[in-house]
């Protein structure tokens, strides 16, 4: 059972920067749940606000539901309430309803509900998925929108009526007058989360807009830049956040865009770029090329230049 309330649990993710945990796998796709928590206690030695367990960059769209439940459980155990713990839920409704239920028996302080499967339903049909995830569970409830799962304002304000434990709103779409929609009718009945692909690009204006926090993938591997340019966009420091933009992210961003499915594959790459390998991705992605790898290991060089934390592996 969680410690925290649905508000606590959404007060807390808001103070402060968030990540997903890549899932690791062994050479045959099996998960290597010993990696995985020490993995999870490596990343604890920074400051975070939250940890996603089987999230998008964790892979949840390639785990069965009781892979789910055995990672989600093994960052509730490695992280023993130092941060909430946030579990990927999603699928058709049945399933994700099973899924919120299991986040809870094993421990999570909430849940990110991600696109349902498949179909493009209109926001009646929408509404009626995401309110039976919330009824299924005591935990907070984080709605991730984007791809065939958009709510619209007036569908969302109607959900937060009915359902107390709808907490968060992750977006996931990148346009900025549905999200200043969303913030002027909600305001602080939610607590925003930025969730385009590598983050950090649009955190400087998404901020504005009430979105005080945003789950950093590249936190995996690059830990200290990641929390230096938050605190950089927090304080709204524009010489730190173009330079960390020109210096790292812009150019991250051109090597991911080299390749379908690469914004999972990128974090598994970088990684092993430090050492830490966390094995393959799981297919229909596919893993980075040597030369495209050579390419990431030299921007990471750029950046964070090995320290005691990034050098030890175990």
């Amino acid at each position: 059972m969680s410690r925290m309330t649905p508000a606590e649990m959404a007060a807390t993710i808001g103070g402060g920067l968030l990540s997903f945990p890549v899932t690791h796998f062994d050479t045959a796709h099996q998960f290597v749940e010993t990696d995985y928590r020490e993995h999870c206690a490596w990343m604890l030695q920074y400051e975070l606000a939250g940890l996603f367990a089987a999230g998008g960059t964790g892979e949840f769209f390639s785990l069965t539901p009781e892979e789910v439940g055995k990672v989600v459980k093994a960052a509730v155990e490695e992280t023993a309430g130092k941060t909430p713990v946030i579990a990927g839920c999603g699928y058709g409704t049945a399933i994700a309803v099973e899924l919120a239920k299991s986040a809870e028996a094993n421990g999570a302080d909430g849940v990110l509900l991600l696109p349902n499967y498949l179909m493009v339903p209109g926001q009646e049909g929408l509404a009626a998925h995401v309110e039976a995830v919330c009824k299924a569970t005591s935990l907070g409830v984080i709605v991730y929108n984007r791809d065939n799962a958009v709510l619209q304002p007036e569908t969302l304000e109607k959900l937060c009526d009915r359902n107390p434990n709808l907490v968060g709103f992750k977006d996931g779409v990148g346009d900025i007058e549905l999200m200043m929609k969303v913030y002027a009718r909600m305001g602080d009945r939610l607590t925003y989360v930025g969730g385009l692909p590598t983050a950090e690009t649009f955190a400087p204006a998404y901020l504005e807009m009430g979105v005080t926090t945003y789950s950093s993938a590249i936190f995996n591997f690059v830990p200290d830049f990641a929390l230096d340019f938050y605190k950089a966009v927090r304080a709204r420091d524009h010489a730190a956040i173009m330079a960390g933009l020109r210096d790292f992210v812009l150019p991250y961003i051109a090597l991911r865009d080299q390749g379908k499915g690469y914004a999972v594959s990128i974090v598994k790459a970088g990684m092993t770029a430090i050492g830490r390998t966390a094995g393959p991705v799981r297919p229909p992605l596919v893993d980075l090329t040597p030369a495209q790898l050579d390419q990431l290991k030299a921007l990471i060089a750029g950046v964070q230049p090995a320290a005691p934390r990034l050098a030890a592996n175990g």
